[in-house]
């Protein structure tokens, strides 16, 4: 089978390229190939309780779709509903193949064409497309970061990773200790602490946490007098433009805003609690800011039902975990919200002419394409800000170069590998482990325009929506003879 463009993944980087595919390349045929059972990715990936957005749902959400709920953090089971919506109202549902996992991609240079080897339900099948677009996101759904924690064999209870989650999983009356202290660990405390015993969150080192209303009084506002996609707009531009601006006060005074944020923290919990479980040693922004709606978390600290123990681990017991200041906490049941293990290429074995891609050796070309790698493009979100904006943006440049291309009569683009850009800049400017754990599986950044990945959407919708695309760095070429 032959397709003009194959899509890696249906969630929703791959639902919005589907979509600007249609919209914008009318012409040409492609299918969104799905390596699991359903549509969704993370979002139906984690069944975690109390999975939620961590950006707001104006800005999570598609440009093109309104997000329509009064709940701007919106939990999983809506986001989905949301997703099948979008794909029914484009017309997506033909373009999907589910239980399709490319295992691997080949560049053939004479035929100037993609080779792909697609393991559906265990048999491998062939296709071959002239674009290949990768939108499986930037982790493995198969192995999350699981560290091993000293005679963890001998705890009576259950261990259970997020990502793996136990839906038969009973914790009501329950103690129970939560090792982590990111968006999942954060997002699961306040959700089973209404159930269970107590909630004991127990991390290496703080976060920095920040609570806002899961709705948006302005947004609702709006609503009652403006139509849904005027209203829409105007509320994602109102979020865009306060995300870009408190990342740029967070970064200039970096300082202030830390004083800032512990100050509203400590308004809701208390001098002691923030001063020893929630003032990291980094600046804001060096790491995700970890968002709690309707300060559930604190919420649940004030009552009682969930406390924070910032510690080392030293070693599991049968009834618990022993940690290096000697403090055991009890528990029935122990959850590793332990991170998630980076991955590029989408897990896939990428070659050209049967010489193996190695991402690490690459720079990444605006963000979306690899040195020397033709007809490739990859969606990678910003850490910043909502993972949709860049992945909009990253459809959108891919559908105006393949036009470009059509009115080139080429039929291969690909970034001139430039050695004068190499530097020594890793790919994000962030501390956090998971990205420091995965960096030399990731691309490099080079020290130079169009090789930088500036995570700035302002910058980034003004060069992909005015600016030429057929720029120095871009090789086209015909089929070769």
């Amino acid at each position: 089978m032959h397709k003009d463009v194959i899509i890696v993944g249906a969630g929703i980087s791959g639902i919005a390229a589907g979509y600007n595919l249609k919209k914008s390349c009318p012409n040409k045929s492609f299918s969104i190939l799905e390596g699991r059972e359903n549509i969704g990715g993370t979002w139906d990936l984690f069944k975690y309780p109390g999975i939620r957005s961590d950006s707001d749902m104006h800005t999570l959400g598609f440009r093109f779709k309104p997000w329509i709920h009064d709940k701007s953090i919106a939990d999983g089971p809506s986001i989905m509903e949301y997703l099948h919506e979008t794909i029914n109202e484009y017309k997506l549902n033909d373009n999907i193949l589910l239980n399709h996992k490319v295992d691997s991609a080949n560049w053939n240079s004479k035929k100037s064409q993609w080779e792909l080897k697609i393991n559906v339900n265990n048999d491998l099948k062939d296709m071959t497309c002239n674009f290949f677009f990768l939108c499986g996101g930037y982790y493995s759904y198969t192995k999350p970061h699981m560290p091993y924690f000293k005679n963890q064999e001998n705890f009576k209870g259950q261990i259970v990773h997020p990502q793996f989650w136990d839906e038969s999983l009973d914790y009501k009356n329950k103690k129970i200790a939560v090792i982590g202290s990111g968006a999942t660990a954060i997002t699961i405390v306040p959700a089973i602490a209404e159930q269970a015993e107590h909630v004991v969150m127990i991390q290496r080192s703080p976060t920095y946490v920040v609570s806002g209303p899961s709705e948006d009084v302005i947004n609702k506002f709006l609503r009652r007098i403006l139509p849904v996609r005027i209203t829409y707009f105007l509320i994602r531009w109102k979020n865009i433009l306060y995300q870009s601006f408190t990342f740029f006060m967070a970064r200039k005074y970096p300082e202030r805003t830390k004083s800032r944020i512990l100050d509203l923290a400590k308004n809701e919990i208390g001098i002691e609690n923030v001063n020893q479980h929630f003032t990291p040693s980094y600046k804001p922004w060096d790491q995700r800011i970890c968002l709690v709606p309707d300060s559930d978390l604190f919420n649940a600290i004030n009552n009682k039902k969930a406390s924070v123990v910032t510690d080392t681990i030293n070693e599991f017991h049968k009834d618990g975990i022993l940690l290096d200041s000697g403090k055991k906490i009890e528990a029935d049941v122990i959850i590793t919200a332990t991170g998630i293990e980076l991955n590029s290429l989408n897990d896939i074995n990428v070659s050209v002419d049967h010489i193996k891609v190695v991402a690490n050796e690459r720079l990444t070309y605006k963000g979306m394409m690899l040195s020397g790698v033709p007809n490739f493009a990859m969606s990678f979100g910003y850490v910043n800000a909502s993972w949709t904006l860049r992945a909009d943006l990253t459809c959108e440049y891919v559908c105006r170069l393949i036009n470009l291309m059509d009115k080139k009569g080429v039929k291969c683009c690909e970034p001139i590998d430039d050695k004068s850009a190499y530097g020594d800049d890793q790919l994000i400017d962030f501390t956090s482990g998971y990205f420091q754990r995965g960096l030399n599986q990731m691309p490099k950044q080079g020290n130079k325009a169009p090789w930088k990945n500036y995570q700035n959407y302002l910058k980034d919708i003004f060069a992909v929506r005015l600016m030429s695309i057929d720029d120095t760095n871009l090789k086209f070429s015909k089929l070769k003879d």
